[in-house]
């Protein structure tokens, strides 16, 4: 598999996208000045617009909460996607060819790849329309016996694939897909013979990724001469792979993330059900149990970290059927329990009604019901083993112990495991201690076999709350907080006081240093590392040289350890006696950062140009035009600098 993007072409996305046209699809901005836009900021309530974009750098910035970063950052807060997904997306967006690094090879089929997203948009279209055709109707009477009209149809973008091996083979090739894209993206099958339409007189639901692209289908089975199996879903593809994906992800992420909660439900309609009920964070899993990949998928929504005060937690809450297949579906879940930082429940509806039967049965509000009422999943596992003895008698009080004390042993919360004990002491009617010997030898049990109680481990430390969710205490020591950077911690010697001198020139008179030559210090090494870092953010806000603002925009730009710094470049004295020779020096002092630079890139050259081989007339040439430059540049600036 292809392992990481490009760093060179992540940075020609950036480059090459316009920030401005991706956060004005979230946010009216209007304009703020030369190169600058502001709205309202995405990320917090106000009323005043504090949120600024700055295109020319591709940056954005709020002024209210702080928020601030690029067009990648932008899109994994707002569609919460993973960086990958969003410079994946971007690179689409502008016909960009990705490279990759760190896997089998550099990845090719990028651009293939958005055939194939182009080719499933293609085709949801075309089952889209076909449900309304006099065909469809077993499709419209499913929906509408399940509580689903038209515009609940439209909203999740249900359809109708017609019984036809080729009608949607032969639509998509006069879209201009050719038959190896359409099988790639398992459209249709490969028979001995020919390609065939894969779906065929059913109910279709479209799939799609975080970013609300189309890349698979699931489909139901409707007709009774079909002999398929009920449901079939898109085989793995490039870009559909099942273990991946959730269904309704697109439409529930953004409440996801506002709610910090998840409902996992087993079905299209049990989503679909859930979601027109007010739950609109209900997802399902497509045609596999939920695992760790699903897991991936969800923690940047829920902000799933055991740093987290337990107060800010997410919840998951599982909602099963009360069936043997339900029940091992819980078993699976609570197997990956540990792997969420988040508390987890389980939601199981009175009469063993799934989602989609209960709204039909006792109305939206009973789904709402399901959702509150649901227990943490601790409590369900442990009374799930309880239940299945007869606690009246010794022996199954005895038994029902042995089996729910490993689930106990596996809280790694003590003061929430000390609670565990004392409520199956009451539920059992046995004594607590005798409960805690119980849990302490599976403990035993388990720590002797070898590993913590559970396969796979966990990603965070103890349970907290009464959902089970991790506090992250315990994990090991603290991360400490990192340094600030100040003028004390430079290294006292010429060189760093010189890049220090031409920083502060920078912070501090931006215009007598003058917009030209602060970009040409943009490509300047610095000995001092802190210094590059402020230097970047002089850069990054070139366009608001002369703004009041100015300094508040660096501070905004840095990161957190180096305001200090900042605050003091600004505020340190600068060696000059008037206004005039205070723009000389600014000036001459970038120069010299710039020249030193220039300099360096000379010598460099030259070094180049003598291990080239003298029969590589082109290369040497090359060479000879680029010192012909770097001294033209030398030339200019002497010339553009008084006592220079």
């Amino acid at each position: 598999m292809a392992g990481l993007i490009a760093r060179n072409d992540i940075d020609e996305v950036r480059a090459r996208v316009n920030i401005a046209d991706v956060v004005g699809d979230y946010v009216t901005l209007k304009s703020a000045g030369v190169g600058s836009l502001k709205g309202l900021c995405p990320f917090h309530d106000e009323r005043t617009p504090s949120f600024h974009v700055r295109p020319q750098v591709g940056r954005y910035h709020c002024f209210g909460c702080g928020e601030d970063g690029d067009v990648f950052s932008f899109l994994m807060s707002q569609d919460h996607t993973t960086f990958q997904e969003a410079v994946e997306r971007m690179a689409a967006k502008i016909g960009f060819t990705l490279h990759y690094e760190e896997g089998d090879g550099p990845r090719t089929d990028y651009n293939a790849r958005a055939r194939l997203i182009a080719a499933n948009e293609a085709a949801q279209s075309f089952f889209t329309a076909q449900l309304t055709t006099a065909a469809a109707e077993p499709a419209r009477r499913f929906l509408g016996e399940r509580g689903f009209d038209p515009a609940a149809a439209q909203h999740f973008g249900v359809g109708f694939a017609p019984k036809s091996f080729d009608a949607l083979k032969d639509h998509l090739r006069g879209r201009g897909f050719s038959v190896d894209e359409i099988v790639a993206a398992g459209l249709v099958s490969q028979g001995d013979r020919s390609p065939y339409d894969r779906f065929r007189g059913r109910l279709m639901w479209p799939i799609r990724d975080v970013t609300g692209a189309t890349i698979g289908f699931g489909a139901r089975r409707l007709l009774e001469d079909d002999k398929g199996p009920k449901y079939l879903n898109t085989p793995e593809t490039p870009i559909y792979h099942k273990s991946q994906v959730l269904y309704g992800i697109d439409l529930a992420r953004k409440e996801i993330a506002k709610g910090k909660q998840v409902v996992i439900v087993e079905g299209y309609t049990d989503v679909m059900a859930c979601h027109l009920a007010g739950i609109t964070t209900a997802v399902a899993t497509c045609g596999t149990s939920f695992g760790v990949d699903h897991i991936k998928v969800l923690r940047p929504m829920l902000g799933d970290s055991a740093a987290q005060h337990v107060s800010q937690l997410g919840q998951i809450v599982f909602t099963f059927d009360p069936d043997e297949a339900g029940q091992r579906a819980a078993s699976r879940a609570f197997t990956e329990e540990q792997r969420f930082a988040s508390q987890t429940y389980v939601a199981v509806a009175p009469g063993g009604l799934d989602p989609c039967d209960l709204r039909l049965a006792r109305g939206d509000d009973a789904i709402r019901r399901l959702v509150e009422n649901r227990r943490p999943m601790f409590e369900f596992m442990i009374r799930r083993r309880l239940d299945g003895h007869d606690l009246d008698t010794v022996e199954g009080r005895v038994a029902g112990l042995r089996e729910s004390a490993p689930v106990i042993s596996e809280i790694r919360d003590r003061a929430l495991a000390d609670g565990y004990i004392r409520n199956t002491a009451g539920w059992l009617g046995m004594d607590i201690e005798d409960v805690r010997r119980a849990v302490a030898a599976a403990r035993r049990r388990s720590t002797d076999a070898g590993h913590d109680g559970r396969s796979g481990g966990s990603s965070s430390g103890g349970h907290a709350g009464p959902g089970g969710g991790h506090t992250g205490q315990g994990d090991g020591p603290s991360v400490p907080e990192e340094p600030q950077a100040s003028l004390r911690s430079l290294p006292d010697d010429p060189i760093a006081r010189m890049e220090r001198d031409a920083v502060m020139a920078m912070v501090q008179q931006p215009q007598s240093v003058g917009v030209p030559l602060l970009g040409l210090a943009a490509s300047a090494t610095f000995s001092a590392r802190m210094l590059s870092v402020v230097r970047d953010a002089v850069v990054a806000n070139i366009d608001a040289v002369g703004d009041r603002a100015w300094l508040d925009k660096l501070l905004g730009d840095v990161p957190a350890p180096f305001r200090s710094l900042v605050q003091e470049l600004a505020l340190a004295p600068i060696p000059a006696r008037s206004d005039e020779d205070l723009a000389i020096y600014c000036r001459g002092i970038v120069v010299a950062l710039v020249e030193r630079d220039l300099l360096a890139r000379k010598a460099s050259l030259l070094g180049q140009l003598q291990r080239t081989d003298p029969s590589d007339q082109e290369r040497r040439a090359d060479v000879q035009r680029q010192l012909v430059d770097l001294d033209g540049q030398r030339m200019r600036l002497r010339a553009d600098t008084p006592g220079a």
